[in-house]
């Protein structure tokens, strides 16, 4: 497989991109390069060359500059899951649907928790653990900021 040749400045402005739009994750395209840039866990990655499978060399990731949810929310119970961007909470997948969880639903790792949605994007918020859901802090259609606590998987 050839190697890709991933220009920098590219995924950079990407990255800026998320940040700026609040979003969790775009792709750009063009002939036989495809890269996505994906914020989960505060950090950015970038895929090759389309249709390829990601390999390790392939990875570019970068620390995000500033300041991390954990960092703004000092007094977040241990396993608080934080909102990573600013937008309005949904609890359900559809209206008249049930919630994605409640208290004492045991989850997996990945599995998705709410959605946000920002800019008109809904944005999945995974579990960055297996646990039991705790406490939910959130409501139905409840406006979050960026690093408030939204849930506790223990």
């Amino acid at each position: 497989m050839p190697k890709a040749n991933i220009n920098a400045d590219v995924v950079r402005n990407l990255a800026a991109l998320l940040d700026e739009m609040g979003l969790t994750e775009i792709e750009y395209e063009t002939g036989t390069l495809r890269v996505r840039v994906s914020r989960q866990g505060g950090v950015t990655m970038a895929a090759a060359p389309a249709g390829a499978p990601m390999s390790s060399a392939q990875q570019a990731s970068a620390r995000d500059e500033g300041t991390t949810p954990s960092q703004l929310s000092d007094a977040a119970p241990a396993g608080a899951v934080t909102s990573p961007m600013v937008g309005t909470v949904y609890t359900a997948p559809e209206p008249g649907a049930g919630d994605f969880v409640k208290i004492g639903d045991t989850v997996s790792e990945g599995q998705t928790l709410l959605l946000i949605e920002a800019m008109k994007t809904f944005n999945e918020i995974r579990s960055p653990r297996a646990g039991t859901v705790t406490s939910v802090l959130i409501t139905n259609e409840q406006p979050v900021e960026f690093g408030d606590v939204l849930l506790v998987v223990e």
